[in-house]
């Protein structure tokens, strides 16, 4: 569905109150990224909120990742691969090249990305993932594991510029729970700052005023703003 640049305006200018809203609660002097997750929507809606001054734009997939950063080439968009990657589509993500890959999941991918980098003697910009929620349907890091396993990977990865950390809230409608498995993400993030951590990715459509309110700085929103 293609939106008008007015409706587009009007759902973006919504969002970013709410996310003033929330940010306030929190602190005065946090800044949140916003991240749009495009696989929701058409590319000229892309083209809209570029023109609207968003910059930042995430897919799940590779593959799409790939059409529609080819596709919208001639915009200076920043690129983010917010879902699971698989082994055998490591060298294509390289190859695309985006800003910031949000779900380095594992010491073992973080391990094969490594030596695909290695070798096209390219870097990434990465997030480490962890299940906050411990839910088996999510993939990442355990909570009890993850401050390990970042410093594992900052060590034994000089390819990969691990940026911070990224988590889902949990899959409830339980708001304390949400918000448990974002504080205890923050906690993990707040202790990695030393090691130069300086990005928290919490927060989507449903839960990202929870998730600013616990400290989050970047989110991650697709349906929000595409609803008629």
């Amino acid at each position: 569905m293609i939106l008008s640049k007015e409706k587009l305006q009007k759902n973006l200018d919504k969002l970013i109150w709410d996310i003033e809203e929330a940010r306030i609660k929190r602190s005065e002097h946090l800044i949140v990224q916003l991240v749009v997750v495009s696989k929701y929507t058409e590319i000229e809606n892309v083209k809209t909120l570029y023109e609207l001054g968003q910059r930042n734009f995430a897919e799940n997939y590779v593959q799409n990742l790939e059409q529609r950063s080819e596709a919208l080439d001639e915009l200076p968009l920043a690129w983010h691969l917010i879902g699971p990657l698989q082994k055998n589509k490591i060298n294509k993500l390289i190859d695309i090249n985006p800003m910031l890959f949000q779900a380095l999941d594992s010491l073992e991918l973080a391990g094969e990305l490594q030596k695909r980098l290695e070798a096209k003697d390219k870097s990434m910009n990465c997030l480490m993932q962890i299940n906050s929620s411990k839910e088996e349907s999510k993939s990442g890091v355990e909570l009890e594991k993850a401050y390990d396993t970042y410093l594992q990977i900052k060590e034994s990865c000089p390819n990969i510029n691990l940026k911070g950390v990224m988590t889902i809230g949990a899959n409830t409608s339980d708001e304390g729970l949400v918000r448990d498995s974002f504080e205890k993400t923050y906690s993990v993030y707040e202790k990695l700052q030393k090691s130069g951590a300086t990005i928290c990715s919490m927060g989507m459509s449903g839960d990202f005023k929870l998730a600013i309110e616990c400290g989050s700085n970047m989110i991650r929103i697709g349906s929000r703003l595409f609803s008629e």
